[in-house]
């Protein structure tokens, strides 16, 4: 959706802001959604071909003390936006957020739990690269407050890891596994498929050692080609859709076979080990971003706000600590916000209650009959009077069930 610089750090204080946004409006939400914390860390070791996220290589080293204070500068001037609300999980995400120390993390999650009421088990999860990867660093990490760690793996294979411009091998990838399994109750394997040149039993290959480290969460990723990439300048060879399909039914049956569950296109988990974070994007919850570059969205009662902090680190950190670290905020449209519910919440197997439509748009159901319609007559969804789930062949047609909500 494209954002329009309605309001930016210049034009406007907080308080004008906010202002703006708490007074009556079109839409009328019956109740707030939870709330979630993302926190960016945008440094990495190097800049992965495949990869359009706002990351910088840190080859002049990570300023970790001036961005936990431009962090905490931000989230003390977002604090009115969500007054009162607490938080129910954390991401930290980038980037290579294993780049910061534990010691710095365990400042960061001080700074956060100072500010804002957490629930008692709120789920904290970081992002980490096995090539930061130590054991000491680990289990630091887990002493200050972390409760789940995402391990970036994508291949065990070495020439594909170095085909992607990884900068671990397969050894320190499952070193890392090992580490995490002993250290949290809880962690997730990230893997990718289609890579460049894989055949299905490379790929079998792969899903294998994953699997045998129990992982209670696996998130596997096709490989896209991102505009404003190195790949999307130099593209690779890459599997053709019939291929690629056939290695998503391998990873369905793989997975189903070891208690995994497919919930959502890109997660499978085992029974109590869904991701709550990333759920709460999923069922069009409320998230508050800070950070270089990150996002939020943000309910009240009678609208709907994105907002945009400013991308480039340096300027992130100047604009945060003079206040100011909004680069671009607006107000959701109201005819966007049912494509944008729909964007989320039909990602999930399980689909979305009816009921809920409502309560995290503010529009009434009438918005929504005539492509629901449509979407069962094609057989992409199926629904009754409280539930709306996608079909096998919704999920398989995902794009074209999203895009009737435009």
């Amino acid at each position: 959706m494209p954002i329009t610089p309605a309001v930016t750090a210049g034009s406007a204080s907080p308080g004008e802001v906010l202002a703006r946004y708490t007074r009556p409006g079109t839409l009328t939400l019956g109740a707030l959604p939870p709330l979630a914390l993302y926190v960016h860390l945008p440094w990495c070791l190097k800049k992965c071909p495949y990869c359009d996220f706002n990351s910088h290589e840190a080859s002049a080293g990570v300023p970790q003390t001036r961005y936990l204070d431009a962090l905490r500068a931000d989230l003390e001037a977002a604090l009115p936006f969500v007054w009162g609300r607490r938080v129910h999980s954390i991401f930290i995400g980038g980037g290579t957020p294993s780049l910061f120390s534990p010691q710095s993390i365990e400042a960061l999650l001080a700074d956060v739990r100072a500010r804002l009421p957490l629930e008692p088990a709120c789920e904290i999860t970081l992002e980490a690269n096995p090539g930061t990867f130590e054991r000491d660093r680990f289990r630091g990490y887990r002493q200050a407050g972390v409760t789940r760690l995402s391990v970036g793996v994508q291949s065990f294979d070495d020439g594909k890891l170095q085909a992607l411009g990884r900068v671990h091998d397969a050894a320190q990838a499952r070193a890392a596994l090992e580490e995490a399994a002993r250290t949290f109750d809880t962690f997730n394997l990230d893997l990718m498929y289609a890579l460049p040149g894989q055949t299905l039993d490379e790929l079998r290959s792969d899903l294998q050692q994953a699997l045998a480290f129990a992982p209670p969460h696996l998130s596997i990723y096709h490989l896209t080609i991102e505009p404003n990439t190195f790949f999307a300048k130099h593209p690779p060879r890459l599997p053709d859709d019939d291929l690629a399909s056939d290695m998503l039914d391998l990873i369905a049956g793989q997975t189903s076979a070891v208690g995994l569950e497919r919930y959502e296109v890109s997660a499978f988990a085992r029974p109590g080990h869904r991701c709550v974070h990333n759920l709460n994007y999923w069922q069009f919850g409320d998230y508050l971003g800070i950070g270089a570059g990150a996002h939020s969205k943000i309910s009240f009662a009678h609208r709907i706000v994105r907002q945009i902090r400013y991308r480039d680190p340096a300027k992130y950190m100047a604009q945060a600590l003079a206040g100011a670290a909004v680069a671009q905020d607006e107000e959701v449209a109201r005819e966007q916000l049912a494509f944008e519910f729909m964007l989320n919440t039909l990602r999930l197997k399980g689909g979305f209650e009816l009921a809920r439509f409502s309560e995290r748009t503010g529009l009434p159901l009438s918005a929504i009959q005539r492509p629901l319609q449509e979407a069962e007559e094609r057989g992409l969804i199926e629904r009754d009077w409280q539930w709306v789930k996608p079909t096998a062949r919704g999920f398989d047609f995902l794009t074209d069930l999203q895009s009737l909500f435009l």
